[in-house]
């Protein structure tokens, strides 16, 4: 294999698996469906191999597990592993942000605003489950890259999609996304200060506004 035929397959199985990610985080797999490798990779129009490489990604996330005699399958994540997930999110998420705030260029704090401003003005139309989640995500995921912790950035990746795993529907509700929106607002404000206390009190501050949100549903 030439070095531009490995690229391509590692191109070709980051797509495969951020598109059935994707399919699994905004219900349209909801938890229980089987992942056929074969069925999925008919669905994609690509071969058996970058999709079984998805699925193996996904259990590796705790977004699907594997059944004895059945294969694997989307997580059903309860009441309970959600509680434990938040609890070590908002000590995560925090510690994200905070090493966020001293690293932060005019530039990211710009791309911050942009992803607000987005944010916002979607609020103006009806909910988009799949547009609002990939939202949320990218909001997130730009503040733990740019914290620098490889190990923190990856962990937290895995935890934030348990949390929409679990209460995909969440973003359905006009409260959930305007609270979301002001509590997100909050942080980017904390890292504009370029103060690490403030930045990990507002993003701890979210995930224990989510665990109110969560107990409403």
């Amino acid at each position: 294999m030439t070095d531009d035929d490995a690229t391509s397959s590692a191109l070709l199985g980051e797509s495969v698996h951020r598109q059935v990610r994707r399919m699994v985080l905004t219900g349209e797999l909801e938890p229980g469906h089987p992942l056929s490798v074969p069925a999925l990779a008919t669905r994609l129009g690509v071969s058996r191999s970058p999709v079984r490489e998805a699925v193996q990604q996904l259990i590796y996330e705790g977004l699907a597990v594997n059944v004895r005699h059945a294969g694997a399958r989307v997580a059903a994540i309860g009441d309970a592993q959600v509680r434990d997930v938040l609890a070590v999110r908002a000590v995560l998420d925090g510690l994200a942000a905070a090493e966020a705030a001293t690293r932060l260029s005019e530039a990211d704090l710009a791309e911050l605003a942009t992803i607000l401003a987005t944010q916002e003005e979607n609020l103006r139309s009806g909910a988009d489950t799949a547009r609002d989640t990939e939202l949320d995500v990218e909001f997130h995921t730009f503040i733990r890259e740019r914290a620098g912790n490889r190990p923190l950035a990856d962990e937290l990746a895995r935890l934030e999609a348990q949390t929409h795993l679990y209460r995909g529907d969440l973003w359905r509700s006009d409260l959930n996304r305007r609270v979301a929106l002001r509590e997100h607002r909050q942080i980017v404000e904390a890292l504009e200060s370029g103060h690490a206390d403030a930045a990990r009190a507002a993003a701890q501050a979210h995930v224990h506004g989510l665990v109110t949100r969560l107990g409403r549903q």
